[in-house]
């Protein structure tokens, strides 16, 4: 008899450099347009920044530590930290190879033009003299350094330029920030199309001017990443108080990265290195402008839609056609919205109609990521002030948005809005809207219960789903939730939601085994889970059992993945996809086979320790026969498209699905499409039943 191989699991770090590679091939894509190409490019970057500031942070710190115990994938932090260094290098020269050798000779097809200033005719340079005399001159401040004044801080993220002076054969040395409070764009008139200068090429051209007293020897350009994770005491009397502190230390905390720009100077880099206290493998040359994220901004440059993508229109909500009240709609039938597809509207008009319906008693909701000018935020101001009891629980500790929830929480608490913080320990991730109104029969419940953030920008970009129901089970549901989250109720036993981390992971646990066993047993089973990430070890584990078991199992994961599909004996019926194309899959479906009575779940979840553990995150069933085929529907086009999807070969290597014989199906695209369709057939069927009408 063979012996089996022991369960492999891959690095979640290392996994998460392969998701970033992945969006960077779209970058490199022939068939995307190139804006498109630019703004895939900007999201990589956007993402190894939060990348390097967090999870590169916390590995390095594990290092500092001392800490030698191996993960899952039997890397120890040191080990991890060096195959995590050779391969985020490799991926930078790929960056900037796309950018240098693709984008910017496409962009010049085009008409668009990023110069150095000698590049300039005589009428452009006049332009950028005056520009940097009157506008960037009075806002930079150079700072030497020296025995009297010592080298500064630099913040997180900033760009820089780091200057070697000379005076009588003396070297110096000074910093400039490069004013992140202007353009980095700076355009300058053309007779053909638009023609931009960097910023910083901009201030090297007039640095003369600045150090009158000095020769500029040479100068570098060069940006510090710190480590940005915050460490909140939620013992803290005041927990707004104590992040507002952590909020401040981000900016100063431990280097993890130093970017330097092209053509650099080795003397200045010697001297940046000594006083930053980086080692040789935190240095990262970049054979192009530094901070790749701020080519977004050329992304939405007007006069140029022929360069991106037709923007994905969101049809009417089809639930929601030919209803005026958002509480008749739900009343009459269960509603499941698909975004970016279908409008977002339903979800503000659902708070808008709450807030000024006299019937409406209470709204509760939480928000964990909402827009910077947030309707629902207003929606939720205007309930309180006209009488509503409004509880809004806003999570604080979402990374990289705290500041940003405390500016919301404030304006909230002004409005009249009891703003709590959720609990101790624990993120408040799940994504509820409760609003109890008064009507003849009694009182009602009305919910929406959804994948993404109440977040009306992310909702045109991110695929979520949100469901609307006023069945009683789940209005109890999210009434036990609220009491739990905002008083010292004992935990519920929930009708239809699964609650983390009260009883998700162990509810996850027994939907796998179960499949499991009916496997063994000869019944249909089969596993179908669509997530953002999967590298819990325990659920893993139950995963490559059911495996063994003959369960067939399709996994569309589109980040970090640290199951091993096809491992002879442990992982042969599973099948990882990941879908990175256009909109950023976002949605959470759980699909299991239960021996030919499918059960189906959605929510807020991802398969990771974090979520199972340390959040409240809250899943809910689809039971509705007409919303159960809509989340099918989903489900098999995930895995019928063609242009977005990758497949995971058992050496943890993505590649694109095999097309031959298949014809080119874009999901996002055909999602869109449907929507559309069913909308004019929806509002067809209503014309025509007023027609009926009137006649009659």
């Amino acid at each position: 008899m063979k012996e089996k191989k022991s369960p492999q699991y891959n690095n979640r770090e290392l996994s998460w450099i392969d998701f970033n590679a992945r969006v960077l091939e779209e970058a490199y894509k022939k068939d995307n347009p190139v804006l498109e190409k630019l703004k895939f490019l900007a999201i990589t970057a956007s993402n190894l920044d939060e990348f390097f500031m967090v999870r590169v942070a916390s590995v390095k710190e594990q290092i500092h530590s001392g800490y030698k115990e191996p993960e899952i994938s039997g890397l120890t932090p040191v080990k991890l930290f060096d195959s995590l260094s050779k391969k985020i290098h490799d991926f930078v020269d790929r960056q900037y190879s796309c950018l240098t050798r693709s984008i910017l000779p496409a962009l010049k097809k085009n008409n668009l033009f990023v110069k150095k200033p000698k590049e300039l005719d005589a009428a452009q340079k006049q332009h950028l003299d005056h520009y940097f005399e009157k506008v960037v001159f009075p806002v930079l401040t150079p700072l030497a350094v020296d025995r009297s004044r010592p080298f500064p801080i630099v913040a997180n993220k900033t760009l820089n330029l780091a200057i070697r002076l000379e005076k009588e054969e003396q070297p110096y040395f000074a910093l400039v920030q490069v004013p992140s409070i202007l353009p980095r764009l700076v355009e300058v008139p053309s007779d053909a199309g638009q023609t931009f200068v960097l910023l910083e090429d901009v201030i090297i051209t007039h640095l003369s001017g600045l150090f009158e007293l000095h020769e500029v020897k040479a100068t570098t350009a060069f940006r510090l990443t710190r480590n940005s994770d915050l460490y909140i005491d939620e013992e803290a009397e005041d927990l707004l108080i104590e992040i507002k502190k952590s909020i401040k230390k981000r900016k100063r905390g431990r280097p993890v990265r130093l970017e330097i720009g092209p053509k650099f100077d080795g003397e200045t880099l010697n001297f940046l290195v000594e006083q930053l206290k980086v080692s040789k493998s935190d240095i990262y040359e970049a054979k192009g402008p530094l901070d790749l994220t701020f080519w977004m901004t050329l992304y939405g440059i007007e006069g140029y839609d022929a360069l991106r993508y037709p923007p994905i229109v969101p049809a009417p909500a089809e639930g929601f056609i030919g209803y005026d009240d958002v509480f008749a709609a739900i009343r009459d039938h269960d509603i499941m919205v698909h975004h970016p597809y279908e409008s977002f509207d339903p979800v503000i008009d659902f708070v808008r109609q709450a807030a000024r319906d006299p019937r409406v008693l209470a709204i509760k909701q939480t928000l964990y990521r909402v827009s910077g000018n947030s309707p629902i935020i207003a929606a939720l101001s205007s309930a309180a002030e006209n009488g509503k009891q409004v509880t809004v629980l806003v999570e604080l500790k979402a990374r990289f948005d705290e500041e940003n929830n405390i500016q919301w929480a404030k304006a909230l608490e002004e409005a009249g809005c009891h703003v709590i913080f959720g609990l101790t320990g624990l993120k408040t991730h799940c994504k509820v809207l409760l609003v109890v109104r008064r009507e003849e029969g009694g009182i009602r419940r009305y919910v929406h219960l959804g994948t993404g953030n109440y977040n009306d920008k992310t909702a045109r970009l991110y695929t979520d789903v949100g469901l609307f129901t006023c069945r009683e089970a789940f209005g109890a549901d999210a009434s036990s939730l609220f009491n739990t989250l905002t008083g010292y109720s004992k935990l519920p036993e929930y009708k239809k939601m699964i609650v983390a981390p009260e009883n998700m992971r162990s509810f996850f646990l027994r939907m796998i085994e179960t499949e499991t066993e009916n496997s063994r047993k000869g019944l249909p089973a089969g596993i179908t889970i669509k997530v953002n990430s999967l590298i819990d070890a325990r659920t893993i584990d139950a995963l490559y059992e059911a495996s063994r078991a003959g369960v067939k199992i399709m996994l569309i994961v589109r980040g970090m993945c640290s199951l091993i599909p096809g491992i002879e004996g442990v992982s042969e019926n599973i099948t990882v996809l990941s879908i990175v194309g256009q909109n950023l899959e976002h949605s959470r479906i759980f699909l299991f086979e239960n021996a030919g009575c499918p059960k189906l779940y959605m929510g807020s979840a991802d398969l990771m320790p974090r979520n199972l553990d340390r959040r409240v995150e809250m899943c809910f069933p689809v039971e509705e026969e007409s919303l159960f085929a809509k989340a099918m529907e989903m489900l098999e086009l995930f895995q019928h498209d063609t242009v977005n999807t990758r497949i995971q070969l058992p050496d943890t290597a993505y590649v694109h699905i095999d097309r031959r014989g298949k014809a080119p199906l874009n999901c996002h695209l055909e999602f869109a499409r449907r929507a559309h369709q069913r909308a004019r057939e929806l509002a067809e069927q209503q014309r025509k039943e007023e027609t009926g009408a009137i006649k009659e």
